[in-house]
């Protein structure tokens, strides 16, 4: 677990919803002003980045590779993320990503809209993603 402190998050969101949109590798191609003040990016420095850019070290890879086995299959993926802010310090949202499809209905790339976690999320996660740590090492 990171020694780092968390953000106040009941502060931080007032009630808004942070967006951000990608290609289909994840790069950055949108990002919503709520996503710059928590994220503590600017748009410039978030548009054209991958969006990993904000995973905090605490987040187990099997969770990010089950979120793009969603994806790809066209499904909608829905969980609890722990993301790092340029500052260091931390913040748990409530994610779901839905796939962007053309005319054509294929997936031209996501689209993600996230809330601040419930503690009771948040230390289910926690134990959670703490059990996948231990087996990717």
């Amino acid at each position: 677990m990171s020694k780092v402190s968390a953000i106040d998050e009941e502060y931080i969101y007032e009630g808004s919803v942070i967006i951000s949109q990608t290609d289909l590798k994840g790069i950055i191609t949108y990002a919503n002003q709520k996503f710059c003040e928590i994220s503590g990016y600017s748009v410039k420095e978030l548009i054209g980045q991958p969006h990993n850019i904000i995973r905090h070290p605490d987040m187990p890879k099997a969770a990010f590779a089950r979120m793009w086995e969603t994806l790809k299959s066209g499904r909608v993926w829905n969980g609890l993320v722990k993301n790092l802010r340029k500052d260091g310090l931390y913040y748990w949202v409530e994610t779901e990503i839905l796939p962007i499809r053309d005319d054509d209905n294929e997936i031209t790339g996501y689209i993600a809209a996230r809330k601040v976690a419930s503690r009771k999320n948040i230390i289910e996660a926690e134990e959670l993603y703490n059990r996948m740590l231990e087996q990717e090492r």
